[in-house]
């Protein structure tokens, strides 16, 4: 692990970073979320590298950190990044942050002709560095604290190397004439903008076993779906954890056996509710 790295959890820290970060031309960026457990993405930290430390930014410690708008929207500060889209979308949505100059590393490595698109792989054909990226680390609980020293490694470690990879695909870029292409196309990513999650009108045609339902089941099957994602967007909580399909049918099913069916919580708060989507009053 870069042991040149700081936790800014505190004003104190938060301080250093902003007297730090308004020296640097060059930034490496990236962010933890969690997009598994939430109907809502959770920014969970903001790791942003300006040589020669590694900012850990800890958004859950309730931290002013406006002064990161300066730098992000800088035209004279390259913001490098990895698959940008969704850092860029989630740090406008809960920041306002706006972004000039960034550089995509992997749509660069898109414009350069590669196909196996991962940072993992860029940073082994660009830099012979091999990363351990794990999975378990990536659905990891990056909304619990105190964070583990293994999420605090898996967290400093690639953008790190961001900038360092920079360096190799511009030259690669610049080589193949490629540059205004590449500034075009970081442009559009720099302008995404985050968007609620769409409902999915014919969601619950794809529940396993619906074609199987009589008629009248298959409109209950349907008025569960909807209520179901609009109870999950108010609790933001992702759909699949808040009421499972199987959850779904099996009230279809079994319409006389709710209580058996729901947790006792689940039951108390939303089985007045079910009773009577099921017995079609509502």
């Amino acid at each position: 692990m870069n042991t040149n790295w700081l936790l800014v959890n505190s004003p104190e820290t938060a301080k250093r970073a902003a007297d730090h970060m308004r020296q640097a031309s060059l930034l490496g960026i990236d962010t933890e979320y969690d997009s598994f457990r939430y109907f809502r993405e959770k920014l969970c930290l903001i790791q942003i590298y300006a040589k020669p430390t590694t900012y850990v930014f800890d958004v859950t410690a309730d931290l002013d950190l406006s002064f990161l708008a300066r730098s992000f929207k800088s035209k004279s500060v390259v913001k490098i990044l990895h698959a940008a889209d969704n850092d860029i979308r989630l740090l406008k949505r809960d920041y306002g942050f706006e972004f000039k100059n960034i550089f995509d590393t992997h749509r660069a490595a898109m414009l350069l002709g590669f196909r196996q698109l991962s940072l993992e792989k860029m940073i082994k054909e660009f830099l012979g560095v091999e990363l351990k990226k794990s999975k378990k680390m990536q659905r990891s609980r990056w909304d619990q604290r105190p964070l583990t020293d293994e999420q605090l490694a898996y967290a400093v470690q690639d953008v790190t190397l961001l900038p360092a990879l920079y360096e190799k695909q511009l030259a690669g870029l610049r080589e193949k004439g490629l540059e205004k292409a590449a500034v075009e196309a970081f442009a559009k990513i720099a302008a995404a903008s985050w968007q609620e999650r769409i409902f999915d009108r014919r969601g619950y045609s794809k529940i396993k076993g619906y074609y199987a339902l009589a008629r009248e089941q298959r409109e209950l099957i349907k008025k569960l779906y909807a209520w179901r994602f609009e109870q999950a967007r108010k609790a933001n909580c992702a759909v699949f954890m808040f009421l499972p399909d199987e959850k779904l049918a099996e009230m279809v099913l079994n319409r006389d056996h709710l209580q058996e069916i729901l947790s006792p919580e689940k039951y108390r708060r939303y089985g007045s509710d079910l009773e009577r989507i099921l017995e079609g009053t509502i």
